[in-house]
């Protein structure tokens, strides 16, 4: 009963102004309920100058944080205010929660309610690029998903690291295909088994005009190909 009526409050209502909050949509989710909550808002809103309005005025510090961003949203539009709300909480000097954790708000289309992505530990990097010759490849090949190796200069890793850039771009859709298929779940395993390395580490740089709905999809179906050996890093550089 509490998701539901949660649902109905991020469709319908916010502020006393109706507002449309279209959620991302996952499919087998890891995580359909969350309890102790407090929810924000990122609305997709034509009439503010980036097109996004922030509803934070819900949101206690020590609880869990339900995000809600809406999918029409760009990585561009959207990343700004969940790095200004991840500081916040971070930041907090009183009525702090070590244990409370941050969410995306998703709509598990598998089970017709609520899913949720953990992005707790998540640090979004945007001030620069990553690597320019990355980001120089993903302009010349935007319908491309292109996987190259990272050198890692800390000696005391011992895992082999991949970077993984995704761009937005007509062939979007072809990419994600091929993004969850098991041709690529059974690339990162052999790229594994040829390594000499404890661990596969994946770094994810993403293109700022990549939909929230693909971000959140590509995440999603990330997610369900880790493991111990194969591991996501928690720093996102999005560019």
């Amino acid at each position: 009963m509490r998701n539901i009526c949660l649902l109905v409050l991020l469709l319908c209502l916010s502020c006393n102004n109706e507002r449309i909050l279209q959620l991302p949509e996952i499919e087998n989710a890891e995580i359909i309920e969350v309890l102790d909550v407090s929810p924000a808002y990122i609305f997709y809103d034509e009439t503010q100058p980036d097109s996004t309005l922030l509803n934070r005025k819900n949101l206690i510090s020590t609880t869990n944080w339900l995000v809600n961003v809406d999918r029409r949203l760009t990585l561009k539009q959207a990343i700004p205010h969940i790095k200004f709300l991840q500081e916040k909480k971070r930041n907090a000097e009183m009525h702090k929660n070590e244990n409370a954790k941050d969410y995306f708000t998703c709509n598990e289309t598998s089970i017709g309610n609520l899913g949720f992505v953990d992005f707790t530990d998540i640090h979004f990097i945007t001030d620069e690029t990553p690597i320019s010759f990355y980001s120089q490849i993903s302009q010349i090949y935007d319908d491309r998903i292109f996987i190259y190796p990272k050198i890692k200069n800390e000696e005391s890793l011992h895992g082999q690291s991949l970077m993984v850039e995704i761009s937005a771009g007509s062939g979007i859709d072809l990419n994600l295909k091929w993004l969850f298929s098991f041709q690529f779940a059974q690339y990162l395993k052999s790229y594994y088994k040829e390594s000499s390395k404890e661990f596969l580490e994946v770094s994810l740089s993403f293109d700022k005009n990549l939909s929230f709905q693909d971000y959140i999809s590509i995440k999603s179906e990330l997610t369900q190909l880790m493991n111990d050996k194969i591991i996501i890093h928690t720093n996102e550089f999005i560019y």
